[in-house]
């Protein structure tokens, strides 16, 4: 077919890559087609048939012979990064094999073609100090590629979410340019369907009987960190009745346990939650029913009386450095808060004029917005729309399956806008 631009998507997901690609592809006047496709999980299978013509889809890229892979034009991989700490100790990072980026690079060498696009998470820049991307580029470069690479944020490219991810591109032409891109912005409110039935939950009715639906835009529940934009199991009295002191007393607990020079006192290395003694928390919190403030707040189990830990150094069978935390019995015990990240069925209400946090599968579930008065979870239609996808992508499976793919997959219009970049560095001719 005349003006056909061939591709394979390897790590696929959903088709993130191969939509922002084929979106571009079409835009400068050529016809995108997939010739191969590698995903593993079952779900995200299913959501490729429902969206893509499959020309061919295969399993475990491992298990493919590279010279078996039909001739193509452009790779893209969003390639999990694993095991590189692993290959860095063992080889010094003199071979990629072990690691997932691996088959990108033995695909390349055997096919050659134009053009690749990847994408990672933002960590791959400083990872191991910042050896594995430098061992990726170096690959890259061998197999006689013009690189260029660059960390974006989606919240650029007019959609609502914080997502910073690193795009590597290559040709075989020129270096591709990744500078300069249009900025534009959107917030949730733009993304959001309303009407949606909302929950009723015992958690949600206590968190509505001491904020209002507007009180809570922008708030994270969670008790390891302060500030104004959180709300504590205290706040919401969930363990017991808190008294205002209490209160006052939990905030700055709250604060101080992070201070390295408490850390300093015990002669241990600092960890980011202290339990603090009561002479400690004296020193800053004076009350003459101090010790009684924290019995009641220990009893009901706001606070626990532990030992500080101290940092522990072993070293396994295969040489192997382990480090752990453990008690040390021989400090005097403290007081400490009892956190947890999610440790509560709603991590998050986001605001309508705000972005989302970085979106991963985890936390997918637990983030609500409001709607008719009352608090919802987001719908995978929204969720689809925080990446960027078409309003035709069909996501016909669980809400749990559909949160733990879009938790993994790619922003589109970076994809797209990345994509345009790479088509103008490659000669087709």
């Amino acid at each position: 077919m005349a003006n056909e631009i061939r591709f394979i998507d390897l790590f696929a997901g959903i088709g993130g890559i191969r939509t922002g690609l084929s979106q571009a592809l079409e835009e400068a006047g050529y016809t995108p087609k997939c010739v191969m496709t590698s995903e593993i999980k079952p779900y995200a299978i299913k959501v490729l048939k429902d969206n893509y013509e499959q020309e061919n889809i295969v399993g475990d890229i491992t298990q493919i012979d590279a010279s078996s892979i039909p001739d193509f034009d452009i790779l893209c991989g969003g390639f999990p990064c694993q095991a590189f700490s692993f290959a860095g100790k063992r080889q010094g990072f003199a071979d990629t094999r072990g690691t997932l980026f691996f088959e990108v690079e033995r695909i390349l060498r055997e096919k050659k073609p134009k053009g690749f696009i990847l994408e990672n998470v933002e960590g791959l820049v400083n990872h191991d100090g910042g050896k594995t991307l430098e061992v990726i580029i170096t690959k890259l470069l061998e197999l006689g590629y013009y690189i260029n690479y660059k960390v974006l944020n989606s919240s650029d490219f007019g959609v609502p979410q914080d997502r910073k991810r690193i795009y590597i591109i290559g040709t075989l032409n020129q270096t591709p340019n990744l500078d300069n891109f249009e900025k534009t912005s959107k917030t949730v409110s733009e993304i959001l369907e309303s009407g949606r039935p909302t929950e009723k939950t015992p958690f949600i009715d206590t968190l509505l009987s001491h904020f209002s639906v507007e009180e809570l835009y922008g708030k994270s529940i969670k008790d390891k960190r302060g500030g104004d934009t959180n709300i504590h199991s205290w706040d919401l009295e969930i363990k017991g009745f808190v008294s205002e002191e209490q209160k006052k007393l939990l905030n700055m607990i709250l604060r101080e346990r992070r201070k390295k020079k408490w850390a300093e006192e015990f002669g241990i290395d600092w960890m980011d939650g202290m339990p603090l003694t009561y002479d400690q928390i004296n020193s800053f919190y004076q009350h003459p029913n101090l010790q009684e403030l924290l019995d009641d707040l220990v009893l009901k189990g706001y606070v626990k009386f532990e030992h500080p830990k101290r940092k522990i150094t072993t070293t396994d069978l295969f040489g192997t450095t382990l480090t752990r935390r453990q008690q040390d019995t021989s400090l005097p015990k403290g007081y400490n808060i009892v956190a947890g990240k999610l440790s509560f069925p709603i991590s998050k209400v986001m605001g309508p004029n705000e972005i989302a946090p970085t979106l991963v599968a985890m936390d997918m579930q637990k983030l609500y917005v409001a709607d008719n008065g009352g608090l919802r979870k987001l719908t995978l239609r929204e969720g689809l729309r925080l990446f960027g996808y078409p309003e035709n992508m069909k996501l016909n499976v669980s809400e749990k399956e559909g949160f733990d793919l879009l938790g993994n997959t790619v922003v589109v219009p970076v994809i797209k806008a990345v994509s345009k970049r790479l088509l103008n560095a490659i000669n087709f001719d």
